[in-house]
């Protein structure tokens, strides 16, 4: 089903000859299309290294959709950082659109092992990164990235994101960034969306993980795309990024 999903985005989707909207080409041009080395990259994606050999066994508890991949509840470290973790070329890509952005608050709604959250964190060192994740056991392993990457902007939290969401709210408002990348279901995703939105300001970026993970996650992606709060909104297939600026015209965008 992804595979047509795939076929039909491809088919579609434009590049920078495409894109009328000056604040979405300035984002594809000058962060999306830039490759430049950057040390940050290097350091975490040493610690990806170590993890991908780690043979430690841990019992996993999923609280979301769970995987399609490995759906045992113990898994070694080395399959979860495998088969889990975003790649390098997203993680660099929400590097570099902290930095270009200024973004200091952020927020991430799925920790895993951490490295995405590393790379936030180093993104922006004045600024603070708050991260919830539901497994125990798996934080246990992110903060030991945290320590392993001397990060001290790093507020890990460990919980049930529908109990414990809105006191973290109280606390990381207003929010820059938020990466939603934990309960891949319709309801769930739609409501921390609607939560989250009135922490957000007209600069903030909320980046949606797996948007056409399932038939739920391209509904919730749909109707988040549509609502009239959110001005500007890009499909890059892996991720969707939704924009609330004012004074722009409502546009979507499906970009190669």
């Amino acid at each position: 089903m992804m595979f047509f999903d795939f076929l039909k985005y491809y088919l579609k989707a434009g590049n920078a000859h495409s894109i009328h909207s000056p604040f979405i080409f300035e984002l594809y041009t000058k962060i999306y299309k830039d490759f430049s080395p950057n040390p940050d990259f290097d350091t975490a994606e040493k610690v990806r290294s170590v993890l991908k050999n780690d043979s430690r066994l841990i019992r996993v508890e999923d609280l979301g959709a769970g995987s399609r991949l490995n759906s045992s509840p113990e898994r070694t470290v080395a399959d979860i950082a495998r088969r889990s973790l975003k790649s390098p070329f997203w993680c660099q890509f929400f590097y570099r659109m902290i930095r270009y952005y200024g973004y200091k608050n952020i927020l991430e709604l799925g920790t895993s092992l951490g490295i995405t959250t590393s790379y936030l964190a180093l993104a922006a060192p004045d600024g603070k990164v708050w991260t919830v994740e539901g497994c125990e056991n798996t934080l246990n392993v992110a903060r030991e990235n945290f320590d392993r990457l001397h990060l001290q902007n790093i507020h890990p939290v460990s919980g049930n994101i529908d109990l414990c969401l809105s006191d973290i709210l109280e606390k990381s408002a207003p929010l820059d960034f938020v990466l939603f990348d934990a309960n891949h279901r319709y309801q769930p995703t739609l409501d921390y969306f609607g939560q989250c939105y009135p922490a957000a300001g007209e600069n903030s970026v909320f980046v949606f993980d797996d948007i056409y993970w399932s038939a739920e996650m391209k509904q919730a992606w749909q109707e988040i795309c549509s609502d009239p709060r959110v001005s500007l909104s890009v499909d890059f297939f892996h991720i969707g990024l939704v924009f609330f600026r004012k004074g722009v015209e409502k546009q979507h965008f499906v970009l190669k």
